[in-house]
């Protein structure tokens, strides 16, 4: 196994769990929460900080000052008067990039195909599911989500959320299939079902990899 899995998914799709099932069953690391710990750690950002801002965009700042801001280092003077979100995402990018050089993982959400899309042991997917099995996970999972109304507005917002963060700081567009590798419903075959499909597609990608 030497491939790095970054995932991203709808709200409710199951995403991080499968994520987990998925580096349980190839004996590797998930990364989902976790990164923030570890963006903490190596960017001397709180961790509060970290989880405020957490996937989430700002509209106030240009992208490319961003971006070069990450060209020349931290040092720079711009990123002294750079907005928290986006100190945060280059926070997050860089752990990402390091975590990835140490050796096959999943990674969550957190444009982490954008940060790593120079390694060519990459598979990059998107989780989505059917609206009433989403709306019936987020209502297991929340137990101040008591309606389906409720769990849908949550959905709603935190879709909205993620889609409005990758489309900010990435290339590409969150949820479009031609962003990803492989896109996968996960109502079609259910969470361990879809773990199954994704661990055969890892495989066979391995071999196509080394026959190449």
């Amino acid at each position: 196994m030497n491939t790095i899995i970054t995932i991203g998914r709808q709200f409710g799709s199951g995403g991080r769990e499968i994520g987990e099932k998925l580096a349980e069953s190839f004996g590797i690391k998930c990364y989902d929460k976790e990164l923030l710990t570890h963006a903490a750690k190596d960017s001397g950002l709180s961790e509060e900080i970290l989880k405020n801002h957490d996937e989430r965009p700002t509209s106030s700042f240009l992208y490319n000052l961003v971006m070069d801001t990450y060209s020349f280092g931290y040092s720079n003077s711009s990123y002294i008067d750079m907005p928290v979100s986006h100190k945060v995402f280059l926070a997050q990018f860089d752990t990402i990039k390091r975590i990835a050089s140490e050796g096959p993982c999943v990674l969550v959400g957190r444009c982490a195909d954008y940060a790593l899309q120079d390694f060519d042991n990459v598979v990059n997917l998107f989780i989505y599911a059917k609206l009433e099995d989403r709306i019936k996970r987020v209502m297991e999972r929340f137990d101040d989500i008591t309606t389906p109304e409720k769990a849908k507005d949550m959905i709603r917002k935190k879709d909205k959320q993620r889609r409005s963060y990758y489309d900010y700081y990435s290339s590409k567009r969150w949820g479009v299939v031609d962003t990803y590798d492989f896109s996968i419903d996960s109502s079609a075959l259910g969470i361990d079902g879809t773990v199954n499909l994704i661990k055969q597609y890892i495989e066979d990608f391995e071999k196509y990899k080394a026959n190449k």
